[in-house]
């Protein structure tokens, strides 16, 4: 059973394909989504894996004896025969879901987009995982009404124009309070993010459920890529396909659970408990991962910001 438990936050500095592999859709490439609400999502297992690579990278930079074995009793063995089956690992990332969504905004440039459905479930998996949360999650009054903090950068004659669909703007004490709220414990800390953080009460917008619902779902970034054969520079027969990405400036969140480590040498490496355990992720001091496909064309790039609750 799990002990103990921290938030994961990812902040999409470029496009993210986590992909699904090939589909019936009008995108060769789409990425992966929840099968019941249809919201993009990042895979407990990609997300995994990207964490299990970057842990024994950083304990190796820091010259770690033994840190093959370290990221063993906290991710389990590698899967391979013979091997997986010898204990689990004491460290279980959840499904990355989404939390604010970016939308192309008719003044403003841009608007970070939620709902309550989103904001609910998220208040949910916090308070789950230890947090105390001390917002109330508001709703707009029908399917034409947007929650916004500020009533200056993104509305114009007291609406608010996401691409081509237009929603009153309706300014909100308690939206004000959220986008605060995240941009205080969400949003990465770093110096570089101080005028992001500003941005987002301005910038902030509760949607309705079905409209948030649509946006993540037309209005995500479809790139075309191309193969060139090597001894010409032009296109390879059949080889242009699409791919479908989460857009720059999306955030994520994915809950990180912890539990007693089962592996038989744990107490030699000083993963004694939970305790331990959470305390040795907070000590690589993630910064930034790379995940999803693409990694050779620079996609995937995101900011890392960890969050343990306070005892």
């Amino acid at each position: 059973m799990f002990e103990k438990a921290a938030m994961l936050f990812l902040y999409c500095e470029t496009p993210v394909h986590a992909g699904t592999g090939t589909s019936l859709s009008i995108v060769d490439l789409p990425i992966q989504r929840e099968r019941i609400t249809g919201l993009p999502i990042v895979q407990a297992s990609s997300l995994k894996g990207v964490l299990r690579a970057e842990t024994l990278s950083i304990l190796k930079r820091k010259g770690e004896q033994n840190a093959e074995e370290k990221v063993k009793v906290l991710f389990g063995p590698e899967p391979k025969p013979g091997q997986a089956s010898e204990h689990a690992g004491c460290v279980s990332p959840h499904d990355a879901r989404l939390l604010l969504f970016p939308i192309r905004s008719l003044v403003g440039v841009f608007a970070w987009a939620t709902c309550p459905f989103v904001l609910e479930r998220f208040k949910r998996e916090m308070i789950a995982a230890g947090f105390q949360i001390g917002w109330q999650v508001p709703n707009p009054a029908n399917s034409h009404q947007a929650l916004v903090a500020h009533d200056d950068t993104i509305v114009a004659d007291g609406k608010v124009v996401l691409e081509e669909f237009a929603f009153k703007a309706q300014p909100s004490e308690e939206t004000k309070s959220i986008a605060e709220w995240l941009a205080k414990n969400a949003f990465p800390q770093s110096p570089e993010y101080k005028p992001f953080r500003d941005w987002l009460p301005k910038r902030f917008v509760i949607l309705p459920d079905d409209a948030f619902r649509d946006f993540t779902q037309l209005a995500t970034e479809v790139i075309a890529r191309i193969r060139l054969k090597p001894e010409t520079k032009t296109v390879a027969e059949g080889a242009l396909w699409t791919e479908e990405h989460l857009p720059s400036e999306t955030l994520l969140y994915a809950p990180i659970f912890v539990s007693k480590p089962l592996a038989p040498n744990a107490n030699q490496l000083g993963l004694t408990d939970s305790d331990a355990v959470l305390q040795a992720l907070r000590d690589l001091q993630l910064d930034r991962l790379q995940i999803g496909g693409d990694e050779t064309v620079g996609r995937g790039i995101v900011k890392v910001r960890l969050n343990v609750p306070t005892s």
